[in-house]
């Protein structure tokens, strides 16, 4: 996928490839880039990023072209041979392999130093349990969630604070959408032909990437919580982002019935006979973590409330749902929960200090959560 200015163009336009370790941490004395080359015109932007769309590996927005001395500058920066398959991603089942990360990472535009990050998240979502195949395929508009932890959160400048799930600017939203090009390059998931999403969303081309406000957070660090400390991804298959507004609760027991009933509502996937479990991912700015946890201090207890809050009455449910939903003995002395069980509910950290907002991550509901160390 990597591209080579036409001949004949400007000097400009063709600089030396510089010697660098493109072919492993030792170098070498072959190209060990593997990929195809094409000739492309490389200095009009608009026409390069017609031509990715033409050869299928645009997503719509600008691409940066991966010529060889860009993507070889990369991997120079990185002690990892191009040749490296770290997994295999659904529905094709292709390998991915550094080079090919690395290509797609250069189409957009991240940051070199994101390569281990990148190949940590991937990696999770290989794992069977994170079932890749069926939020690929799926109907539903479910893309994977990058949760980031430790203090590659500051190297990286990966947004935690204000505005961390859309408008805060910086290049960090390159790497979201990087995992998103290999997803669609590497993994093939196309519209219409693997994936046959119905409305899609947002999140399928920039991705959701950010982090935990741990310096604000009462609560372990969520990776840490599931047993992996200092630098970590997780990834969640979720369907969206869905705001809770409260402008009145003033105590922890009141803001956690307003998120949970905020987040129960019949037609999220989590209620549906079709999946066989869910979870459901929770961001508490710091102003009302704080509170919350002044007046619930266990995190247990928090997740407890949430998962209670959420649940509906069976009745509420349209009869043919609850009939489903009972033959699957979901249905709870009447009611019905959105979290397989309180230990579902995930609880982070982040936003600004404005506060008045929590925000909701609704599960795919195949999908099991999946931490990896970057």
């Amino acid at each position: 996928m990597s591209t080579r200015a036409e001949e004949g163009v400007s000097a400009t336009q063709t600089a030396p490839v510089p010697d660098l370790r493109d072919c492993g941490p030792d170098g070498c004395a072959i190209d060990w880039l593997s990929s195809k080359r094409h000739s492309a015109e490389i200095d009009d932007m608009n026409a390069f990023t017609r031509f990715s769309l033409e050869q299928g590996w645009g997503d719509g927005l600008p691409v940066i072209p991966p010529t060889e001395a860009r993507v070889r500058e990369f991997l120079a920066a990185n002690s990892r041979h191009p040749d490296e398959v770290i997994c295999a991603l659904p529905p094709l089942n292709a390998h991915c392999t550094v080079e090919k990360i690395v290509i797609n990472a250069v189409m957009a535009g991240a940051p070199a130093e994101s390569l281990p990050l990148i190949i940590a998240s991937l990696e999770a979502m290989a794992n069977p349990d994170f079932e890749l195949f069926g939020l690929n395929a799926t109907t539903a508009p479910v893309v994977p969630l990058t949760l980031v932890n430790g203090p590659i959160r500051n190297k990286l400048d990966i947004p935690y604070r204000h505005g961390c799930l859309g408008g805060a600017p910086t290049p960090a939203l390159a790497i979201g959408r990087a995992i998103r090009l290999i997803i669609k390059n590497v993994g093939g998931q196309e519209i219409n032909v693997t994936s046959q999403s119905t409305f899609g969303t947002p999140g399928r081309v920039a991705g959701i990437l950010f982090g935990e406000w741990e310096e604000r957070s009462p609560w372990a660090p969520f990776a840490e919580r599931r047993g992996v400390k200092g630098d970590a991804v997780s990834v969640y298959g979720t369907m969206g982002t869905m705001n809770i507004l409260d402008t009145t609760s003033q105590s922890g027991p009141d803001f956690l019935e307003m998120i949970g009933k905020s987040l129960g509502y019949p037609a999220a996937n989590g209620f549906s006979p079709a999946m066989p479990y869910a979870e459901i991912m929770v961001a508490v700015n710091p102003v009302w973590a704080e509170i919350i946890h002044r007046d619930v201090p266990g995190l247990e207890d928090v997740q407890e409330m949430i998962w209670n809050f959420s649940s509906l009455d069976a009745d509420y449910l349209t009869s043919k749902h609850r009939d489903q939903l009972e033959n699957l003995g979901r249905v709870i002395d009447g009611r019905v929960y959105l979290a397989t069980q309180p230990k579902d509910v995930f609880v982070v950290c982040c936003g600004g200090t404005g506060g008045l907002h929590a925000t909701g991550f609704h599960t795919f509901g195949s999908c099991l959560t999946q931490t990896r160390a970057i």
